[in-house]
């Protein structure tokens, strides 16, 4: 009776002097820590861009991505990126905002990339996803697609694909789907 009657006078007093001793804020979560890190640590890309429309949270953000080689060369890509509290242990959510022609991308902006997936490891970080991301655009992957029309004509025919991609990104139709312009 005595211990329990202690712990709570002893949470209480936390409780009480938390705010003032920590400026209001509230404890971190393994979460924000954990992308803390990652962010600190990042090594991007010169083709690569994070903006973070709110700098107080570092769970939501977008990356930008604007390949300087390969089938989509001067193209400007935006992801955007849900960190959930479960991170690292769960992969982010990440979706592309810009429409695009694209083997592992479908239209509604969904991602194939094992390491949002069945391949995540706590052990990964938010640079492994953002150097996947720029590979999807350098070697695009017909064999995990999302968009099997992509898929379907990069395999049979990589030049129909090539104009088909810069069909896209100038701002056009490609079959029925109409690309908004993602030149640079």
């Amino acid at each position: 009776m005595i211990k329990l009657f202690s712990l709570k006078q002893q949470q209480k007093k936390e409780e009480g002097d938390g705010p003032a001793k920590s400026g209001g804020q509230k404890r971190a979560s393994a979460a924000q820590l954990r992308i803390t890190k990652d962010i600190n640590e990042l090594n991007l890309p010169k083709t690569c861009h994070m903006d973070f429309p709110d700098p107080d949270d570092l769970l939501n953000f977008k990356l930008s991505i604007s390949p300087d080689e390969g089938f989509y060369r001067g193209g400007k890509f935006t992801f955007n990126f849900k960190v959930g509290q479960g991170y690292p242990h769960e992969a982010p959510k990440v979706k592309c905002e810009t429409m695009v022609y694209h083997p592992n991308i479908d239209l509604d902006g969904n991602v194939c990339l094992n390491i949002l997936r069945e391949d995540w490891k706590p052990v990964l970080t938010i640079n492994s996803i953002i150097y996947g991301l720029q590979y999807l655009f350098l070697e695009p992957n017909p064999e995990d697609p999302l968009n099997k029309d992509a898929a379907e004509v990069l395999q049979n025919n990589r030049r129909i694909f090539e104009q088909n991609v810069n069909k896209s990104m100038r701002g056009g139709y490609v079959g029925s789907t109409y690309f908004e312009r993602c030149l640079k």
